[in-house]
């Protein structure tokens, strides 16, 4: 059996959670896409998934023009990337996600997309 690294467990252990809350939701409310962080040094990436059908809804990073950013490494551009995909999601038709951090820790630029998709009017 393949020994899975720290980052893989804690990214499954995330997964896991929000699959069981998939899995035990009340079934007169529909099930919620994914919206998903990656995060790196220089940049941040985020995207609203629908597991059920496998496709990509809405997505947002900090290399995108419309932002215009310098430097996307910063809390800063981390919260203009969560109000840019907030507004992409709400013209693909949702409202409430649920979140997915992956990985990283909830703090720092990872939050401040968080913070930037709910002032966008997310639902998490």
């Amino acid at each position: 059996m393949k020994r899975l690294s720290p980052q893989q467990r804690r990214k499954l252990g995330t997964r896991k959670k929000l699959r069981t809350v998939n899995i035990n939701h009340n079934p007169n409310r529909p099930v919620r896409p994914r919206l998903s962080v990656h995060r790196t040094n220089k940049q941040i990436y985020a995207q609203v998934i629908d597991d059920l059908k496998g496709v990509t809804l809405a997505a947002a990073s900090s290399l995108d023009k419309d932002l215009g950013l310098k430097n996307g490494g910063n809390a800063e551009a981390a919260g203009k990337v969560g109000q840019l995909l907030a507004e992409r999601a709400k013209k693909a038709g949702v409202e409430a996600v649920q979140f997915d951090r992956g990985a990283f820790l909830y703090h720092g630029r990872v939050k401040a997309l968080a913070d930037g998709a709910r002032d966008g009017g997310m639902k998490f």
